[in-house]
C-alpha cells in the first residue's frame, strides 16, 4: 500500500478528473479498502478540499465547489497549457496582466523539473498589434458582472460612456441608462464586448465593454432570444463587417490578377482564390466599402481584370482619378486639368 501522502495525492486526482466517483471504483483504482476510502476523504476535507457524499446503488464521492480555492493537480499538459494561456495573458484587454505574471510564476515554483524545464524553454512574447491607440483596459470586475448577468439570463441595467464627452451621445443628446437582456460576453480584436438585446431599441446591439459601468440591482430573469444565424461568432464577425445580419460583407466582387494563386492566397483571409495558370488566377473578395475593396485588390501590385459588378469598376475609376491627382499635386508636378 502507498504511503498515506502518496495515496492522498493519487485521490485528489482521481476526483479532479470526473464528476462522480462511485467509492467501490475509488477502492479499486487505489488498491485500497472502502473503509481507507472514507479515512481519506475525511483527511482531505480537514485539508480544506470539499468533498461531497452522494447516495445511491454507487454512492460515492465528488469534488465541489468550495468557498476558498484549495490546492490544484495538473497533468503534465494541463500545465504546459495554462502556462502559456498565463504568458499570453497581456493581450486579452482583461486588466489581469499583474495577476498572470503571479500565477505563473506559483505554477513554476511547484512544477516537476521536467516540465519547470519545458516551461523555461517555451518563453513566449506576447506581441499585441500595432494601433494608433492602445486598445483599452476592461475592470476585471466589470468582466465578471457581465458574465454573471448572461449566465443567470438577467436584465442588465447600465450606463455607456459614448465615445463623445460622458454623458452625451454623437447628436449632442444626454446619453440615459441601457437596458439589455445580455447574450455572450465576446473579444474581438484585443477589445471585450457583450452582445445583447437592447430593450428601448428593439434590436441586437454590440456594446463595448470598456464603456459600460453596470448598475445594481439586475432586473428580472428573461427568456433568451435565438441569435440571428445562431452562431455568436458569426453574427459579431457579420456586425463588425458592415453586414445587414447575414454575416457576409456588405460589398464583395471578383477580379482576375496576374499573379500565382499561392502568393495570392498568403494574403487573403476569407477570399476564394482560384488558379487559371501558372500567373493567373481568380479572387473573389469582401470588404466594408467599394472603395476599400478597390484599395484592397489593388494592394497586390499586379495586373487587374475586372469581372465585376459594375460597383467594383466604378471604385476603381474613382480611386484612378484619386490617385492621379494626388501625383500631380506632387512638388514639380503640374496638375492635371
Amino acid at each position: 500500500m502507498p504511503k498515506t501522502s502518496a495515496r492522498l495525492l493519487s485521490l485528489l486526482s482521481l476526483l479532479q478528473a470526473r464528476r462522480d466517483w462511485p467509492g467501490a471504483l475509488l477502492a479499486e483504482r487505489l488498491d485500497i479498502s472502502p473503509r481507507t476510502v472514507r479515512r481519506d476523504v475525511d483527511r482531505l476535507r480537514e485539508l480544506g478540499y470539499p468533498i461531497v457524499a452522494f447516495k445511491g446503488p454507487d454512492g460515492g464521492y465528488r469534488l465541489d465547489a468550495g468557498t476558498e480555492l484549495p490546492p490544484l493537480l495538473f497533468d503534465d499538459e494541463q500545465a504546459v497549457a495554462l502556462a502559456v494561456a498565463l504568458q499570453t495573458a497581456t493581450t486579452t484587454g482583461a486588466g489581469i496582466e499583474e495577476a498572470a505574471a503571479r500565477a505563473l510564476n506559483t505554477v513554476r515554483q511547484v512544477m516537476p523539473a521536467r516540465l519547470r524545464h519545458r516551461i523555461d524553454a517555451l518563453q513566449v512574447t506576447a506581441v499585441e498589434r500595432p494601433a494608433i491607440r492602445p486598445d483599452p483596459q476592461v475592470d476585471s470586475s466589470v468582466l465578471m458582472a457581465l458574465s454573471a448577468a448572461v449566465h443567470a439570463r438577467e436584465v442588465l441595467r447600465f450606463d455607456y460612456i459614448p465615445a463623445s464627452p460622458p454623458g452625451v451621445d454623437d447628436n449632442g443628446v444626454q446619453t440615459p441608462s441601457r437596458r439589455v437582456q445580455p447574450h455572450h460576453l465576446v473579444t474581438w480584436g484585443g477589445r471585450w464586448y457583450l452582445v445583447a438585446w437592447d430593450l428601448d431599441r428593439d434590436d441586437w446591439r454590440i456594446f463595448r465593454a470598456d464603456r459600460i459601468i453596470p448598475r445594481t440591482p439586475a432586473g428580472p430573469r428573461f427568456t433568451p432570444r435565438e441569435l440571428p444565424g445562431g452562431e455568436v461568432a458569426a453574427f459579431v464577425a457579420g456586425r463588425f463587417r458592415g453586414s445587414d445580419g447575414s454575416g457576409d460583407w456588405p460589398c464583395r466582387g471578383e477580379v482576375i490578377l496576374d499573379l500565382p494563386a499561392a502568393a495570392v492566397s498568403r494574403y487573403t483571409r476569407d477570399g476564394i482564390v482560384e488558379e487559371l495558370g501558372p500567373n493567373r488566377c481568380r479572387l473573389v473578395l469582401g470588404s466594408w466599402s467599394w472603395p476599400g475593396l478597390a484599395a484592397a485588390i489593388g494592394g497586390f501590385d499586379a495586373d487587374i481584370e475586372i469581372v465585376g459588378p459594375a460597383e467594383l469598376r466604378d471604385a476603381f475609376a474613382r480611386l484612378a482619378r484619386r490617385y492621379a491627382d494626388a501625383a500631380a499635386d506632387a512638388p514639380g508636378t503640374a496638375r492635371r486639368t
